[in-house]
Protein backbone atom coordinates (compact mmCIF):
# COMPACT_ATOMS: atom_id res chain seq x y z
CA UNK A 1 0.00 0.00 0.00
CA UNK A 2 0.82 3.48 -0.88
CA UNK A 3 0.88 6.33 1.31
CA UNK A 4 1.69 9.67 0.00
CA UNK A 5 3.27 12.47 2.27
CA UNK A 6 1.95 15.70 1.60
CA UNK A 7 5.12 17.33 2.60
CA UNK A 8 7.85 19.09 0.76
CA UNK A 9 10.38 18.59 3.06
CA UNK A 10 12.79 16.41 2.10
CA UNK A 11 13.52 15.61 5.66
CA UNK A 12 10.28 15.00 7.14
CA UNK A 13 9.52 12.48 4.01
CA UNK A 14 12.96 10.52 5.32
CA UNK A 15 11.15 9.76 8.89
CA UNK A 16 7.74 9.42 7.70
CA UNK A 17 9.62 6.58 5.52
CA UNK A 18 11.17 5.24 8.04
CA UNK A 19 8.17 5.26 10.14
CA UNK A 20 5.67 3.10 7.45
CA UNK A 21 8.09 1.13 5.68
CA UNK A 22 8.55 -1.61 8.49
CA UNK A 23 4.42 -1.78 8.21
CA UNK A 24 4.41 -2.41 4.25
CA UNK A 25 3.78 1.12 3.19
CA UNK A 26 5.41 3.00 0.96
CA UNK A 27 6.22 6.45 1.91
CA UNK A 28 5.85 8.74 -1.42
CA UNK A 29 6.11 12.12 -2.19
CA UNK A 30 4.06 13.71 -4.92
CA UNK A 31 6.83 14.16 -7.22
CA UNK A 32 6.95 10.02 -6.52
CA UNK A 33 3.00 9.96 -7.36
CA UNK A 34 3.67 11.53 -10.43
CA UNK A 35 0.88 14.81 -9.44
CA UNK A 36 1.51 18.46 -8.64
CA UNK A 37 -0.26 19.45 -5.45
CA UNK A 38 -2.02 22.51 -5.05
CA UNK A 39 -0.83 24.85 -2.46
CA UNK A 40 -2.62 24.90 0.71
CA UNK A 41 -4.18 27.77 2.39
CA UNK A 42 -3.41 26.94 6.07
CA UNK A 43 -6.24 28.79 7.36
CA UNK A 44 -6.51 26.60 10.79
CA UNK A 45 -6.49 28.54 14.02
CA UNK A 46 -4.82 24.97 15.59
CA UNK A 47 -1.83 22.66 14.16
CA UNK A 48 -3.79 19.79 14.03
CA UNK A 49 -6.69 22.01 11.84
CA UNK A 50 -3.98 22.85 9.24
CA UNK A 51 -2.58 19.28 9.54
CA UNK A 52 -6.18 18.05 8.16
CA UNK A 53 -6.30 20.63 5.38
CA UNK A 54 -2.74 19.59 3.87
CA UNK A 55 -3.95 15.82 4.09
CA UNK A 56 -7.41 16.27 3.31
CA UNK A 57 -6.04 18.21 0.08
CA UNK A 58 -3.73 15.33 -1.18
CA UNK A 59 -6.24 12.81 -0.54
CA UNK A 60 -8.87 14.16 -2.42
CA UNK A 61 -6.32 15.01 -5.35
CA UNK A 62 -4.86 11.74 -5.62
CA UNK A 63 -7.04 9.49 -4.35
CA UNK A 64 -4.39 8.05 -2.07
CA UNK A 65 -4.42 7.45 1.82
CA UNK A 66 -2.31 10.64 2.63
CA UNK A 67 -0.19 11.68 5.75
CA UNK A 68 0.88 15.53 6.52
CA UNK A 69 2.00 17.21 9.65
CA UNK A 70 2.39 20.63 10.94
CA UNK A 71 4.58 21.91 13.37
CA UNK A 72 5.71 24.60 14.90
CA UNK A 73 7.41 26.57 18.10
CA UNK A 74 5.53 27.87 21.25
CA UNK A 75 7.56 30.76 22.87
CA UNK A 76 6.05 31.43 26.69
CA UNK A 77 7.29 35.03 26.99
CA UNK A 78 6.18 35.53 23.32
CA UNK A 79 2.03 34.96 24.55
CA UNK A 80 2.87 31.34 22.07
CA UNK A 81 3.97 33.63 19.41
CA UNK A 82 5.37 32.43 16.65
CA UNK A 83 2.84 28.91 17.16
CA UNK A 84 1.39 28.09 13.86
CA UNK A 85 3.31 30.85 12.01
CA UNK A 86 6.44 29.55 12.66
CA UNK A 87 7.28 28.67 9.21
CA UNK A 88 5.82 32.17 8.06
CA UNK A 89 6.88 34.14 11.07
CA UNK A 90 7.26 37.89 10.28
CA UNK A 91 7.14 37.98 6.53
CA UNK A 92 8.28 41.53 6.02
CA UNK A 93 11.21 40.91 7.99
CA UNK A 94 12.19 37.68 7.51
CA UNK A 95 12.78 35.46 4.45
CA UNK A 96 14.65 32.28 5.91
CA UNK A 97 14.57 30.43 9.24
CA UNK A 98 17.61 32.36 9.91
CA UNK A 99 16.15 35.35 9.71
CA UNK A 100 12.94 33.58 11.84
CA UNK A 101 14.97 31.89 14.57
CA UNK A 102 17.17 35.37 14.71
CA UNK A 103 13.66 37.13 15.26
CA UNK A 104 12.89 35.54 18.04
CA UNK A 105 16.11 35.78 19.71
CA UNK A 106 16.07 39.53 19.53
CA UNK A 107 12.49 39.12 21.03
CA UNK A 108 13.63 37.52 23.90
CA UNK A 109 16.72 40.17 24.11
CA UNK A 110 16.62 41.14 28.32
CA UNK A 111 14.23 38.41 29.04
CA UNK A 112 16.01 35.82 31.82
CA UNK A 113 16.58 32.60 32.31
CA UNK A 114 13.81 30.88 34.22
CA UNK A 115 11.63 32.89 31.88
CA UNK A 116 12.42 31.92 28.27
CA UNK A 117 10.34 28.76 28.11
CA UNK A 118 9.10 27.19 25.03
CA UNK A 119 7.50 24.08 23.35
CA UNK A 120 7.61 22.55 20.10
CA UNK A 121 4.17 21.14 18.89
CA UNK A 122 3.60 18.49 16.17
CA UNK A 123 0.06 17.58 14.81
CA UNK A 124 -0.07 14.61 12.39
CA UNK A 125 -3.08 13.83 10.63
CA UNK A 126 -3.08 10.69 8.56
CA UNK A 127 -6.30 9.68 6.22
CA UNK A 128 -6.94 6.44 5.70
CA UNK A 129 -8.11 4.37 2.25
CA UNK A 130 -11.79 4.55 3.99
CA UNK A 131 -11.73 8.18 4.85
CA UNK A 132 -11.43 7.81 8.47
CA UNK A 133 -8.60 9.68 9.97
CA UNK A 134 -5.73 9.19 12.76
CA UNK A 135 -4.91 12.45 14.48
CA UNK A 136 -2.10 12.71 16.90
CA UNK A 137 -0.46 15.86 18.75
CA UNK A 138 2.74 15.80 20.35
CA UNK A 139 4.65 18.41 22.48
CA UNK A 140 8.20 18.72 23.47
CA UNK A 141 9.04 21.07 26.26
CA UNK A 142 12.46 23.12 26.48
CA UNK A 143 13.83 26.57 26.43
CA UNK A 144 15.32 29.33 24.21
CA UNK A 145 18.88 29.93 24.24
CA UNK A 146 20.81 33.00 23.42
CA UNK A 147 22.91 32.12 20.61
CA UNK A 148 22.92 29.80 17.77
CA UNK A 149 24.68 27.39 18.96
CA UNK A 150 25.22 23.52 16.80
CA UNK A 151 25.02 23.03 12.41
CA UNK A 152 22.13 20.30 12.74
CA UNK A 153 18.67 19.97 12.37
CA UNK A 154 16.51 22.81 11.00
CA UNK A 155 14.06 25.52 11.55
CA UNK A 156 14.40 26.50 15.03
CA UNK A 157 16.51 24.00 16.57
CA UNK A 158 19.89 26.14 17.20
CA UNK A 159 17.98 27.91 19.66
CA UNK A 160 15.88 25.23 20.92
CA UNK A 161 17.30 24.21 24.55
CA UNK A 162 17.04 20.70 25.84
CA UNK A 163 19.04 20.30 28.74
CA UNK A 164 22.64 21.97 27.80
CA UNK A 165 22.24 21.17 24.28
CA UNK A 166 20.16 22.55 21.66
CA UNK A 167 18.26 19.96 19.02
CA UNK A 168 20.58 21.18 16.67
CA UNK A 169 23.53 19.48 18.82
CA UNK A 170 21.55 16.36 18.85
CA UNK A 171 22.32 13.55 16.57
CA UNK A 172 19.27 12.45 14.94
CA UNK A 173 18.93 9.62 16.87
CA UNK A 174 18.99 11.39 20.05
CA UNK A 175 16.44 14.33 18.37
CA UNK A 176 14.08 11.70 17.68
CA UNK A 177 13.65 10.36 20.95
CA UNK A 178 12.58 13.19 22.77
CA UNK A 179 11.49 15.26 19.86
CA UNK A 180 7.42 16.60 19.28
CA UNK A 181 7.81 14.95 15.60
CA UNK A 182 9.58 11.55 16.63
CA UNK A 183 6.81 11.06 19.69
CA UNK A 184 4.01 11.31 17.02
CA UNK A 185 5.78 9.06 15.22
CA UNK A 186 5.96 6.41 17.26
CA UNK A 187 2.13 7.16 17.80
CA UNK A 188 0.79 7.10 14.71
CA UNK A 189 3.42 3.95 14.13
CA UNK A 190 0.89 2.05 16.68
CA UNK A 191 -2.14 3.60 15.54
CA UNK A 192 -1.74 2.26 12.33
CA UNK A 193 -0.29 -1.48 13.25
CA UNK A 194 -3.25 -1.66 14.90
CA UNK A 195 -5.13 -0.67 11.74
CA UNK A 196 -3.20 -2.80 9.95
CA UNK A 197 -4.23 -5.37 12.38
CA UNK A 198 -8.03 -5.03 11.92
CA UNK A 199 -8.18 -3.63 15.56
CA UNK A 200 -9.98 -0.29 16.00
CA UNK A 201 -7.44 2.18 16.37
CA UNK A 202 -8.77 5.05 17.39
CA UNK A 203 -8.89 3.55 20.94
CA UNK A 204 -5.45 2.83 21.00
Amino acid sequence: MKFIIATNNAKKLVEMERILQPLGIEAVSARDAGVVLDEVDETGTTFAENAFQKANAAFVKTGMPAVADDSGICVDALDGRPGIYSARYCPELCHSDEDRTQRILDELEGVPEGQRGAHYTCAICCILPNGERIEIEEICEGTIGYAFIGDGGFGYDPIFMQGDKTFAQLTAEEKDKVSHRGKALRALKTKLEAYMKGKNYADK
